[in-house]
This record gives C-alpha cells, sequence and structure tokens, in this order.
C-alpha cells in the first residue's frame, strides 16, 4: 500500500488482497470467517479505529474494523500488529509456557507488544506498548512521531542504514565495503548490507552494530526494570542480523539494568519471523472466535 496516498486507496489495497484470497479454495464463498486485522498504532483496539500511525500517514482516525465489517459481512478485530504478533508468539511460537511476554519486531521501525498471563496488555485505551517510541536519548535524532531519541529514531533498520550512509561519507576506509555492496550509491545503503559486511568481518559494519547493541541494551534494561518479563523475543529483519549478537546483547543488559536478576531473562529468536503478522492476524481470529 501506498502509506501517504488517500485514506480511500490504502483500504483498497488492504481489500483488493482479501478479496482475492476469499475467492479461492476452502475460504472462497465463506461468510463466517472472522478477519484478524494487524495496522501499526497508535490504535484503539476496542472501537477498531487506527488513530495517528506515524508510519501510515494516510489513516488518521480511520474506522478500519468497522469498514472490513460492513464490506465482508464477518466479524474482524484489529490491534497493533506488534501486539498481535507477540499475541502469536505467546499462543504458538518462541514464547508459548510463558505468562509474561515481551515481543519486539526491530524493521523500517520498532513496534512491540506485551502479553500478560495470555491477554495483551492494552493499557487504558490501547495505545499502550508503544515501545519503539520510548526515548533513550533525548538530544537524539528526531523519529517519524515527532519526539527525540527513540529507540526506532537510534535502532531500526533506517536508523542502521541511515548510520551507514554517514560512516561512508565521513571514513571511507571503513565504509568502503559497505558502499561496495550498494555498488558506490550512499543513497542506496540499506541495513541487510551492514549485516553482509558484519559476516564479511568489516571493522565499519562492526561498529555500527556494536552502537546498534548498546542502544537496544539500554533499551531493554529499561523495559526489564519497568515489566521484568519472562522471555523477551525478537523478530524482524534487524533481529536476523543481530541473532549472532545476541548473546552481546544479553551480556550488556547488565550495565543498564537496576535488576539484579536480568541475565535469567531469556532473550530469543521471534518463531514467526517475517510471517508475524500473519500469524498475528490468526491469533486475533482466535480471540475474535471465543469472544
Amino acid at each position: 500500500m501506498n502509506p501517504g496516498g488517500t485514506a480511500a486507496e490504502g483500504f483498497a489495497a488492504v481489500t483488493l488482497v482479501l478479496d482475492d484470497l476469499l475467492s479461492q479454495g476452502e475460504y472462497k464463498n465463506a461468510t463466517a470467517i472472522p478477519i484478524g486485522i494487524c495496522a501499526p498504532g497508535p490504535l484503539d483496539p476496542v472501537t477498531g479505529v487506527v488513530l495517528n500511525p506515524p508510519n501510515v500517514p494516510c489513516w488518521r482516525n480511520f474506522p478500519l474494523t468497522s469498514e472490513i465489517q460492513r464490506r465482508y459481512g464477518t466479524k474482524a478485530r484489529l490491534d497493533n500488529d506488534a501486539n498481535a504478533a507477540a499475541l502469536a508468539e505467546s499462543l504458538w511460537g518462541a514464547g508459548r509456557g510463558y505468562r509474561n511476554v515481551f515481543y519486539a519486531c526491530i524493521g523500517t521501525g520498532i513496534g512491540t507488544g506485551i502479553v500478560l498471563d495470555g491477554k495483551i496488555f492494552h493499557g487504558r485505551t490501547g495505545s499502550a506498548a508503544e515501545g519503539g517510541h520510548v526515548t533513550i536519548d533525548y538530544r537524539g535524532p528526531t523519529c517519524n512521531c515527532g519526539k527525540k531519541g527513540c529507540i526506532e529514531a537510534l535502532a531500526s533498520g533506517t536508523a542502521i542504514a541511515r548510520r551507514a550512509r554517514e560512516l561512508a561519507s565521513t571514513d571511507p576506509r571503513l565504509g568502503s565495503q559497505i558502499l561496495a555492496l550498494a555498488n558506490g550509491d550512499p543513497a542506496a545503503i540499506r541495513s541487510e548490507m551492514v549485516g553482509t559486511a558484519d559476516r564479511e568481518g568489516n571493522a565499519g559494519a562492526r561498529h555500527i552494530l556494536r552502537d546498534t547493541i548498546e542502544f537496544l541494551a539500554a533499551w531493554l534494561g529499561n523495559i526489564v526494570d519497568l515489566v521484568e518479563p519472562e522471555v523477551m523475543i525478537l523478530g524482524g529483519g534487524v533481529s536476523e542480523m543481530l541473532i549472532p549478537h545476541f548473546g552481546e546483547l544479553q551480556s550488556r543488559l547488565k550495565s543498564w539494568c537496576v535488576n539484579a536478576r536480568c541475565g535469567e531473562i531469556p532473550l530469543v529468536r521471534a518463531h514467526y519471523g517475517e510471517n508475524s503478522g500473519i500469524a498475528g492476524g490468526a491469533a486475533l481470529c482466535c480471540i475474535a472466535h471465543q469472544s
């Protein structure tokens, strides 16, 4: 979808996929199948309204659930994409068997979800657990949400790519290998190129990821001190490149955490990976079916 287009264009992108799915196989002519909707927050899961997501500016106070129900005549449930993914991981994935789960999807942005005693923690209005917009450096870069120094602005794939471009322009010795992966075009540098260069032993990429690990350690230390989950699950494309560094990240937690037992909390890879949204939608359907 084009997140910068109109609300109608964004909705049309969603229904195009649903129309195609519902015309196939076992779903053809089905009318009672619940639809789980994962969308970026902030949103209101009770009313089904998408409020003001920084990365999807086409939807402002958009009644997504009611529009889906009106079009398809079936029950639908909306939730923050990271909340839904956290629920799926809690039910069937890396968080299965734990009562209290913290999940983070680190990709283009950073989304988080908290599951307590098997239920998504929504807060007072449904906008809780926007962990990607927790500030850890008030002098840091401005995030898309308007705040300064959010962890999303410092450790997301977008932030990693930005630092790699800066390195390529200010220190060609360290940034040359990353730049070569982008065919010499700094604007074409992506975060996955940093991961590739890191696997090849590039010092510049290692420098960037070392900073990223420190940012994430400071952030997760705050999460532990505030919530003390039983397990912390990392998903998304950036987490994939960080998997070899999970041990380092967990060892850095003790420098950023008051909780003396933070080392007992497992830091694990998400089970569903790039399919977290699909699994999250299915998890919401289970809730819809039960309610």
